[in-house]
């Protein structure tokens, strides 16, 4: 390893090490006991973190922030209210407009268990500078991406 940083080959094995505990890890995280029962999707864990961490938002602005359909979120939204796991409310500005937030009763327990992972992730970024943690968010996406790619389904 360069005084630089790991060379690419480095990295990789540095990257394929890494990454199967850091899932291992996330998986082992436990849904606290007053939520097992709403069957909650990855989808709704991450829809659940933007809202803990922003406290509330409307439907396009979740949409924009998970990459997913307006319609896909509100589908989610409209479960999660009917489980009384969100609160919608309307914008007092625009009555067009709905915003979501966590319902009281089941904030604390959403803390407990999602907060650790914003606190992990604000303790490895804190030290970066803005274009450090651009690169290594960039870096995920980019697997990302290139993992979707080799596991899409021929039509």
């Amino acid at each position: 390893m360069s005084t630089d940083g790991p060379t690419v080959d480095e990295g990789v094995r540095e990257m394929l090490r890494l990454m199967p505990r850091l899932v291992a890890r996330a998986k082992r995280m436990p849904v606290p006991e007053r939520l097992r029962a709403f069957a909650l999707t990855p989808r709704h864990l991450s829809l659940l973190a933007l809202l803990l961490y922003d406290e509330s938002a409307t439907v396009k602005r979740l949409a924009e922030q998970l990459q997913l359909a307006p319609t896909t979120v509100s589908l989610m939204v409209g479960d999660l209210s009917r489980q009384d796991i969100l609160r919608r409310r309307e914008d007092e500005h625009d009555r067009r407009r709905t915003i979501v937030s966590i319902a009281d009763a089941h904030r604390p327990a959403i803390e407990d268990w999602l907060g650790a992972g914003a606190a992990a992730w604000r303790t490895a970024f804190e030290p970066l500078s803005p274009a450090e943690r651009k690169l290594v968010i960039n870096a995920l996406l980019t697997y990302e991406r290139e993992t979707m790619a080799l596991t899409r389904q021929p039509d």
